[in-house]
């Protein structure tokens, strides 16, 4: 699901990295602020299970790939803004170290899988969890691929449009809608049945730890 460099467009980016960085700043605020001393470590755990997933990737026609995020696991523990930082930081090592995704196209990537997927994820969480907590997970989890999916799909396929040579020549990604969409939404659709009974499973492993550790 990693955006790579050269697919998106300077008239993309450069606003994306504008509105990132104002959600970044937010986002410090208020980890400083929200976050107790205690929560760091489950946070340092997750964090890194979150990059273990996104760094196994399945290739997809089109430059971009299909994997399991970890994201609603982290909205879900703690907060929109925190998860949203975690996986920017996440997306920012692999796009540095390991060429997974892209410099250019991080700020995309940070508000896709970062923040409007763990927006979607705490929300439907807290929700849906509370006639059914299971379900709840499980659609946070089903849910946050599937947006996140959804939105690279719809800037992937946006970019013919957006910037193109005087003949119509894409300049940058060739493929609309009509191929980023499906190409997207169809693998993550069954990816995130993975997402959602992970997120279920590991919610409550967490628990099942800390009622032991409190007993």
């Amino acid at each position: 699901m990693h955006i790579p460099d050269g697919f998106i467009s300077p008239r993309a980016y450069v606003p994306a990295y504008v509105v990132a960085a104002g959600c970044w700043t937010v986002a410090v605020r208020r980890l400083r602020r929200d976050l107790p001393e205690d929560a760091i470590p489950r946070l340092a755990v997750l964090t890194a299970l979150a990059f273990v997933l996104m760094m196994v990737a399945i290739p997809l026609p089109g430059g971009t790939s299909v994997h399991a995020t970890g994201v609603a696991l982290l909205a879900v523990l703690f907060g929109v803004w925190t998860s949203f930082l975690a996986v920017s930081l996440v997306l920012l090592v692999q796009a540095a170290l390991f060429g997974a995704g892209g410099m250019t196209s991080l700020p995309v990537n940070a508000l896709a899988l970062g923040l409007v997927a763990s927006a979607v994820a705490w929300t439907t969480y807290r929700v849906v969890g509370r006639i059914q907590r299971e379900a709840g997970l499980f659609l946070a989890g089903w849910l946050s691929v599937n947006v996140a999916a959804a939105l690279v799909g719809l800037v992937l396929g946006w970019q013919p449009r957006l910037d193109h040579a005087p003949d119509g020549t894409p300049r940058f990604f060739p493929f609309g809608w009509k191929v980023t969409l499906p190409a997207l939404l169809i693998p993550h659709a069954i990816v995130g049945v993975g997402e959602g009974i992970l997120t279920a499973l590991v919610w409550r492993l967490l628990k099942r730890s800390r009622t032991r550790a409190a007993s």
